[in-house]
C-alpha cells in the first residue's frame, strides 16, 4: 500500500515528544478531535488490556466505538478499529494520504515535519470523527505529557495503569519522573483513575490531581473477590461506587488482569455515575468477557500447550512469571526468546529465568534487536540451557518440532516479535 509507505518515510523524523507539530497537523485537519468524547489511557503495563476492557463494555452497550493502540502486531490497521474491526484498507488509503499531504505541507510551509506515530494519530482521529464516534477510547503511544494522543484537552476521563521503568532514554530514570510524564494527560477538572501501587508514583498522580482540580480515584484500594483464576481467566466480584459486579468474568489470563478489569470497570462506573454513559451490569459483564488482547498471553494451543505473551519490559516480564508459576508449576517448560537491545535485559532475565532453564534465543524482527549469540551467552552465564537461532521462523519449527517433549512452549520477550512469528505459529500448528 503507497499510502502506507509515505506514513513510514515520517519514520526518519525519530520520536520526538511535544504537541506544536500535532496543533498545527490537526488544525489542517479542521481539529477533528474536538468533536470526540474520548477515554484517554496511560501507563507502562496494562494500558492496552484496560482499553479493550472499556471498548468491549462500550461496544455490548450498543455504542459507536473507536479504540486506537500501539505497536500493531501483524497488520497496521489494527491500531485503528471501529465497532469491531480494524480500518479498511481503502479507508485507510483515503485517510493516510490525505493527513500525508497535509503533513508534507506543513514541511512545505516551514514548520518541524510530524513524526510517524504522530501522522497515525492523526489518522486516527480524522477517521473516528469521520465515523461519528459515540466515544474514542484512546491509548497512550509514550509517556503522556507530549504525547501525540494527549492532544485532547477535555477527556470525559483519564485512566493511568501501572507504572515501572521502561523507555528510561525519554520518560526519565526514576519511578516519579516517568509517573510525572504519565500524569501529562491529567486534564482540569477530569476525573483520573490510577491503579499503580507504587506510593511515590501514587504522590505524583496526586500532586498534579490536585493543581488542576481533577478528582482521583485509587482503583487499588478497590478489593475484588477472585472466584476463579486459571490459564483461561478470571471470575471475579467487586464493589466500585457502591455498584455490586458479582460474577465479572475474563478471558484473559492472570491476576494483573483482574487488576487491569478493576480499573476500567471504576473509569466505566464513574461515566455512568456523572450521566455520561448508559451500560447494564449485564452489558458490562458481556464486554469484558469477550475482550481479548491478541499476542497478551494467548493460548494458541493446548498439547501441549502453545503460548505467546508479549512481556517486554521488567515488569511484563514478572507478571507473565508470575502467570505461569500459578498455572503451570512443575510443568517442563521451553522457552523461546528474543529481546530488544535497548530494554532491562538482566531485569527482563531475572524474570524469565524462573520460567524455565531451557531456552531457545532468537531476534526480534527490529534494527534494536539484541544478536541471539550475545543473549545466549547471558542465559548460559546463569547456569541455564540456551541454544541460538538467530532466525525467528526457524526458532519457531525448531521449538514445534520438540513440542511431544514439553507441557508447555512459550514465546516472548518482545512485541516485535511476537508480531512477527503469531501467524507462523498459527501456520506449523494447523
Amino acid at each position: 500500500m503507497k499510502a502506507l509507505e509515505r506514513v513510514h518515510s515520517y519514520l526518519t523524523f525519530g520520536v520526538v515528544l511535544g504537541l506544536d507539530r500535532m496543533e498545527v497537523l490537526l488544525g489542517k485537519l479542521g481539529h477533528p478531535e474536538e468533536c470526540l468524547d474520548v477515554i484517554h489511557v496511560a501507563g507502562t503495563n496494562g494500558k492496552g488490556s484496560i482499553c479493550r476492557y472499556v471498548y468491549e463494555a462500550l461496544r455490548e452497550g450498543g455504542y459507536h466505538v473507536g479504540l486506537f493502540t500501539s505497536p500493531y502486531l501483524e497488520v497496521f490497521n489494527e491500531r485503528i478499529e471501529y465497532d469491531g474491526a480494524y480500518i479498511a484498507d481503502d479507508d485507510l488509503e483515503e485517510i493516510a494520504n490525505l493527513v500525508c499531504d497535509k503533513a508534507d505541507e506543513m514541511k512545505a510551509e516551514g514548520y518541524e515535519s510530524p513524526t510517524e506515530f504522530e501522522v497515525v494519530t492523526a489518522m486516527a482521529l480524522l477517521y473516528f470523527a469521520r465515523k461519528g464516534c459515540d466515544y474514542v477510547v484512546l491509548e497512550v503511544g509514550l509517556g503522556g505529557r507530549g504525547d501525540s494522543t494527549n492532544v485532547v484537552k477535555h477527556p470525559l476521563c483519564c485512566i493511568i495503569a501501572s507504572i515501572s521503568l521502561d523507555h528510561m532514554d525519554r520518560l526519565g530514570e526514576t519511578i516519579p519522573e516517568i509517573a510525572f510524564e504519565k500524569a501529562g494527560i491529567i486534564k482540569r477538572g477530569c476525573p483520573v483513575v490510577v491503579n499503580t501501587e507504587r506510593p511515590e508514583a501514587l504522590a505524583v498522580f496526586r500532586k498534579r490531581a490536585h493543581e488542576l482540580d481533577a478528582p482521583l480515584f485509587d482503583a487499588t484500594l478497590v478489593q475484588p473477590r477472585v472466584k476463579r483464576q486459571d490459564a483461561f481467566g478470571s471470575l471475579f466480584d467487586v464493589e466500585i461506587l457502591e455498584h455490586n459486579y458479582k460474577g465479572v468474568e475474563l478471558t484473559m489470563a492472570g491476576a494483573h488482569q483482574v487488576s487491569n478489569a478493576v480499573a476500567a470497570l471504576y473509569g466505566l462506573t464513574l461515566l455512568i455515575e456523572q450521566g455520561k454513559l448508559e451500560l447494564t451490569t449485564r452489558e458490562i459483564k458481556t464486554g469484558f468477557r469477550r475482550a481479548r488482547q491478541i499476542g497478551r498471553f494467548e493460548i494458541l494451543g493446548r498439547d501441549p500447550y502453545v503460548i505467546i505473551d508479549g512481556a517486554h519490559n521488567e515488569d511484563g516480564a514478572r507478571r507473565l512469571a508470575e502467570t505461569i508459576r500459578q498455572d503451570f508449576a512443575g510443568r517442563d517448560i521451553l522457552m523461546v526468546t528474543g529481546i530488544l537491545a535497548d530494554k532491562a535485559v538482566e531485569d527482563v532475565l531475572d524474570h524469565f529465568l524462573t520460567i524455565t532453564d531451557n531456552f531457545i534465543v532468537t531476534e526480534p524482527v527490529n534494527d534494536r534487536k539484541l544478536e541471539a549469540e550475545r543473549l545466549c551467552a547471558r542465559i548460559r552465564e546463569r547456569g541455564a540451557q540456551a541454544r541460538a537461532c538467530s532466525d525467528p521462523f526457524t526458532a519457531v519449527k525448531t521449538a514445534l518440532e520438540e513440542k511431544e517433549q514439553h507441557d508447555l512452549i512459550l514465546f516472548s520477550g518482545s512485541l516485535y516479535l511476537i508480531g512477527a512469528i503469531r501467524g507462523a505459529i498459527i501456520d506449523e500448528l494447523r
